[in-house]
């Protein structure tokens, strides 16, 4: 049987590649009629052999067919449909031209199970934002970011300059959901937060959905964003990349065999240690170097068939010139190492009602490692941990008519935490200790339906159904209400059920067309999150732990609801208005005086409470012109509160409190100056209410030291935040001796104006009490990471 099956193999590929290459290549170039301008994923549909494809980055899409006569039918959102015959008896090449509708969005648009604008569809609280829109924006590194991008976007903030992530609505930095072609990503930032992980040149597209989130996405409450690696659709060698001061990248697109197998690979590398000193003297002893790979292979066995395979690899080290301490051992300094490992293959079939099924797996691994070495001695101690993910998903797809489509699909992810390792080397002063490793699954099952009820009513519905079950081997603590010191134990064997959850989420959004150029929304999404990140700093370290729900710690829930107008004030120019409340439950918070590193018992410094975000989010875009850009007003309000009846283990006594994202108001405007082809002038200023943090509500005098205590979180604020940063991008165009290179230099400056924005308040032991001090024993410290203008250059460049 073996050898039969084997001998098939072989018949099918020599079809595949000697009969099918009989056939003749038609192919296409879709763009805008009145701009030129490519478009990308433009749905190709051809009769009668119910095939076709999407465009590439370029508008370009390729097909080998036998000789016949087609009916090829282009569609885009926004643009009218093409529809023509096409005699194919010889290799044919068409360049196709697609005029706009008048109620069309530009450059951001928004987003729904495809991208749709912004008054037809449903779908609210989702944006898409292309890689080129990106570019235009102004960069602390010379190069565009995906993480910098979003926070200029309503509802979108972090923790401040250097900030491990994004908090989304005022949700806190775990609660979003980060794939990378449908891989997690857990640390997604390098250099410590100051940019994102993502390979830059391989980006296609970034979706965010703050609002009704698809059916299709689960795991987090707050966001998901969903970040698109560009499909290697190539017919010939291209290289390109960029130089700058921060980091260098590369970028190789090639077909490998023609028509069948292609190939993008992209890279970046940064050695910044000699750089930090001059951004602040606090660095002069920290050292930071990083890089980042990302490949993407595609295979078309069939006319019917696509086969893609991504590949993602980071790795970081950065040093911090502080003084740290394990236990009895002091550390001169402190080292980071972390690396992620991601892997995604996807299988798309096309069927011939023009149905489509895909099937995906995933894999993801994030290894964070500090490293600490010790004083006087050539010994480092390790401490690391792991977090391994495993993810199945298959998907059907299918377009009733026009009025209605749906799909539905089935979802099986596994999680293995390993929570500590700590390896004293050939040190004796410590000793090792190794956390238990936690293994848990979750299923769930979804569908979502689009339907246009009537003329100006449509619905876009779903259901998620999850059932995530933590297993064996696992140690379950009882603890006495009056004391955190175990009481006794369980044990689970390997494979047991320790604890199982059930969740019913359903999402819902809706869309009354008031006229031809205003739209009304509804919408409502309930989201479970097995899986928390727990640290007690403002932003996670990379080391921070890692930890899905148990028999103590239950996952997070929330309900989610939305209302928004839209309007199109002209062809170019949007208004969006959207309000929301968010309320859940089961947040994390950290007990004071919390400690995670290496402790057993989790359980023991963390608690769980309700929360509340809402706010109002004003957006205007004008997306075309010489002149372009957006400005957006964001007001909202986020508080936690903790139900804990133990005195110790309450928070502000179980009063509402101010979250770290608790920012009232946030400013944020672009503008991009478009004067010719060759120069792009950018300008974004960003304003918003300082963080929250702690202040201490009294003074304890022990041993001859004044130590703060501290009652109430978050009952003070950092001054207000504000920056302006300048781009300007000059395109060389193609070089006169090599006509095959084209370039472009990006000249920018982050925070203009040397603001001083604290990121950080901290307290020391004040020496000699005065006047000036109000005789207060304690002083306070603002702690500023960039407080001058950072200034890069960076040298792009294309080779085809």
């Amino acid at each position: 049987m073996k050898i039969l099956y084997f001998y098939n193999l072989i018949f099918v590929f020599i079809y595949f590649n000697v009969v099918q290459s009989q056939n003749y290549e038609l192919s296409f170039k879709v763009i805008n009629e009145t701009t030129g301008k490519a478009l990308q994923d433009a749905d190709i549909s051809i009769q009668p052999c119910s095939c076709g494809g999407v465009t590439d980055v370029d508008g370009r899409f390729l097909i080998k067919l036998p000789k016949d006569t087609y009916t090829v039918t282009i569609s885009y959102i926004g643009y009218k449909k093409y529809i023509r015959n096409v005699v194919l008896n010889e290799a044919i090449s068409l360049k196709i031209q697609l005029q706009e509708n008048k109620e069309l969005l530009s450059e951001v648009v928004i987003n729904a199970e495809k991208i749709s604008n912004n008054l037809d569809s449903p779908q609210m609280g989702a944006i898409r934002i292309q890689a080129q829109d990106l570019k235009k924006l102004p960069s602390a590194i010379g190069e565009f970011d995906i993480l910098r991008g979003l926070t200029l976007l309503a509802g979108v903030n972090n923790a401040g300059d250097v900030s491990n992530g994004v908090s989304v609505r005022g949700g806190s930095l775990d609660q979003n959901l980060i794939l990378y072609d449908y891989a997690p990503v857990f640390n997604p930032t390098h250099m410590f937060g100051l940019f994102s992980v993502f390979t830059p040149d391989m980006i296609s597209t970034v979706d965010l959905y703050r609002s009704n989130i698809p059916a299709r996405y689960g795991g987090r409450t707050s966001s998901i964003l969903d970040v698109k690696v560009k499909k290697p659709y190539v017919e010939k060698f291209k290289l390109s990349g960029g130089v700058g001061i921060v980091s260098s990248r590369l970028l190789l697109e090639t077909p490998i065999v023609k028509n069948k197998l292609m190939l993008n690979v992209g890279t970046r590398a940064g050695f910044t240690g000699f750089l930090l000193p001059l951004v602040s003297e606090r660095l002069k002893n920290t050292k930071a170097n990083f890089y980042d790979t990302t490949f993407k292979l595609l295979y078309l066995p069939t006319k019917n068939d696509q086969l893609f395979f991504t590949g993602f690899y980071s790795k970081d080290f950065y040093q911090l010139d502080l003084i740290s301490q394990i236990e009895n051992v002091n550390a001169i300094n402190n080292q980071y190492d972390f690396k992620t490992l991601n892997g995604t293959l996807k299988w798309i079939h096309t069927f011939k009602d023009g149905s489509s099924l895909k099937n995906i797996f995933v894999t993801s691994s994030y290894t964070p490692k500090n490293i600490f070495p010790e004083r006087e001695s050539d010994n480092k101690i390790t401490y690391k941990s792991e977090i391994n993910y495993q993810s199945f998903i298959s998907e059907y797809t299918k377009k009733v008519n026009n009025l209605w489509n749906y799909y539905t699909g089935i979802q099986l992810n596994r999680y293995k935490i390993n929570p500590g390792e700590l390896d004293p080397g050939s040190g004796n002063s410590i000793l090792p200790v190794t956390l238990k490793p936690e293994t848990s699954y979750e299923f769930s099952a979804y569908a979502n339906m689009h339907w246009d009820l009537i003329k100006n009513i449509s619905l876009s519905g779903g259901l998620r159904f999850n059932k995530y079950l933590l297993v064996g081997p696992y140690t379950q603590a009882m603890f006495d209400n009056n004391s955190n010191v175990p009481t006794e134990t369980r044990f689970f064997s390997k494979g047991k059920t320790v604890k199982k959850y059930n969740g019913l989420e359903p999402r819902l959004g809706v869309r009354v067309k008031l006229n031809k150029n205003t739209s009304l929304k509804f919408s409502y999404a309930k989201l479970n999150q097995y899986l928390q990140n727990v640290y007690n700093t403002t932003t996670p370290l990379p080391t921070s732990r890692w930890k899905t729900a148990d028999t103590d710690i239950k996952p997070q829930i929330s309900d989610s609801y939305g209302i928004g107008i839209y309007k199109n004030l002209t062809q170019d120019i949007i208004l969006d208005l959207e309000g929301y409340y968010r309320n859940s439950k089961n947040n994390l918070a950290y007990k004071p005086g919390a400690d995670f590193f290496l402790e057993e018992f989790l359980q023991r410094d963390v608690i769980q409470g309700k929360g509340k975000a809402y706010g109002v989010e004003f957006s205007l875009k004008k997306t075309k012109g010489k002149i372009n850009g957006w400005f957006n007003y964001t007001w909202s309000r986020s508080f936690l509160r903790s139900q804990n009846e133990n005195l110790a283990d309450r928070i502000n006594n179980n009063q509402w409190y101010p979250s770290d994202f608790d920012r009232p108001h946030v400013l944020n405007t672009t503008v991009n100056f478009e004067s010719n082809k060759n120069s792009i002038i950018s300008l974004n200023f960003t304003g918003q209410t300082g963080r929250p943090y702690t202040v201490p509500n009294g003074i304890l005098i022990l041993e001859d030291a004044n130590v703060p205590i501290f009652i109430k979180r978050n009952n003070a604020r950092l001054r207000t935040y504000h920056r302006l940063d300048f781009s300007w991008k000059i395109k060389n165009g193609k070089s006169k001796k090599n006509k095959r290179l084209k370039s472009d230099w990006v000249f920018t400056i982050y925070n203009v104006y040397a603001r001083n924005n604290p990121i950080n308040l901290f307290y020391g032991q004040r020496d000699n009490n005065s006047i000036l001090s109000r005789n207060s024993p304690l002083s306070a410290y603002e702690l500023s990471i960039l407080n001058s203008p950072l200034i890069s250059l960076t040298y792009n460049f294309v080779f085809e």
